[in-house]
């Protein structure tokens, strides 16, 4: 499965966080989330949902599981994959977080960001919310590291 993660993991990799803004137009241009791959990725994605092999731990508002640890063929990032309607955990960033957000109804927003990339910097502290809708969110951290507070 952790395949199917490979564009994302990609184009992710090497990006600084220190600035959200401009990390986000840098993964904006490696993979459009409006783009051709994206939307067969995201299709991808609702189904490993459906199937109940993602996001299968919890309650809503917050349904989560996680894919993979930090590896060398997660070129150093844990992924977590989240299903949210609602507010999630307090915690923080240490390296920061890289979030790939994907509509599922309504028109959800993460961090008052639509679908797409959303970025934590480094240190980063926050507590996980969507609003206006439901989305399905592939969260990137460096090295796995997040502490919740």
């Amino acid at each position: 499965m952790l395949e199917i993660f490979g564009p994302l993991l990609r184009a992710a990799q090497g990006v600084s966080l220190d600035d959200p803004a401009n990390a986000v137009a840098e993964l904006n241009q490696r993979f459009d989330p409006q783009g051709e791959e994206a939307a067969t990725l995201n299709v991808a994605l609702k189904a490993l949902l459906d199937e109940g092999r993602i996001a299968d731990r919890g309650e809503m508002p917050v349904r989560w599981g996680r894919v993979a640890k930090p590896s060398e063929e997660s070129l150093g990032f844990s992924i977590d994959v989240v299903l949210m309607n609602g507010a999630g955990p307090r915690h923080r960033h240490p390296l920061g977080e890289v979030n790939y957000c994907i509509a599922l109804e309504d028109t959800p927003k993460f961090q008052d960001q639509g679908p797409g990339w959303v970025v934590e910097s480094p240190g980063s502290e926050h507590v996980p919310t969507v609003t206006e809708g439901m989305m399905l969110i592939v969260y990137l951290l460096p090295e796995g590291s997040m502490e919740f507070i």
